[in-house]
């Protein structure tokens, strides 16, 4: 029997696991107009998807600490009264997948920006908690993605080396997380970023369906 190549699979979640562009992409265009900031397209606010979430409004609009942290807080307080039951749904293959690798084995664990509350209320809502026994969420590493720290802590607190696990995420910085920290990384097209971003950022492979991963690291 041939040794499986991986021993664990660190997943992002926003464009990911979850389909959650409507719901980030509508807060964040709320918070612009309610702070009467320059307008700014879908596509511009869905591009800052992965990022620390003051950093996709001071990344996406020339303006002061003071202006993104206020941007922060009216897009929190936005998001909760739009994040209704059904809002966010995993794409589709993704529940059955996890269930497969971790049923087979692989430690299956979640990278993320979110912040833990609402990353783990997604993951209980979607019946995946049981399967991802691993989360990091924003401000459990000193450096947010692409940096390489989520993927050095869960290799870290996890007894594994970096030829052991690998990176899933829709984003350039997803792959920027993984390459910094020496891991592979797989794209995926379903999400928020585009296969040649993909590609040109370090991805080994690009799959257009979350199933496909299986033929990667099973």
């Amino acid at each position: 029997m041939t040794e499986r190549k991986y021993k664990a699979v660190i997943l992002d979640f926003d464009g990911t696991i979850g389909d959650t562009r409507g719901l980030i992409v509508t807060t964040m265009q709320q918070t612009i107009a309610e702070l009467g900031l320059p307008a700014r397209t879908d596509d511009e606010c869905a591009a800052m998807i992965g990022l620390p979430l003051k950093q996709t409004f001071t990344g996406l609009i020339p303006m002061d600490d003071a202006t993104g942290s206020l941007c922060e807080a009216t897009y929190r307080r936005l998001f909760d009264r739009n994040n209704r039951p059904g809002a966010v749904t995993e794409f589709p293959h993704v529940a059955e997948t996890i269930r497969r690798m971790s049923s087979a084995g692989l430690l299956v664990t979640i990278a993320s920006s979110r912040l833990r509350r609402s990353l783990t209320e997604f993951v209980d809502t979607m019946g995946l908690a049981p399967y991802i026994p691993y989360i990091l969420s924003a401000g459990d590493v000193t450096r947010a993605k692409p940096a390489p720290d989520m993927v050095l802590k869960t290799l870290a607190d996890n007894g594994m080396e970096p030829e052991d696990a690998i990176v899933v995420g829709d984003t350039v910085f997803d792959i920027g997380m993984a390459v910094a920290a020496g891991v592979d990384a797989v794209g995926v097209t379903y999400g928020n970023g585009h296969r040649d971003d993909l590609v040109r950022a370090g991805a080994c492979r690009v799959i257009d369906d979350f199933a496909e991963l299986e033929e990667i690291v099973l």
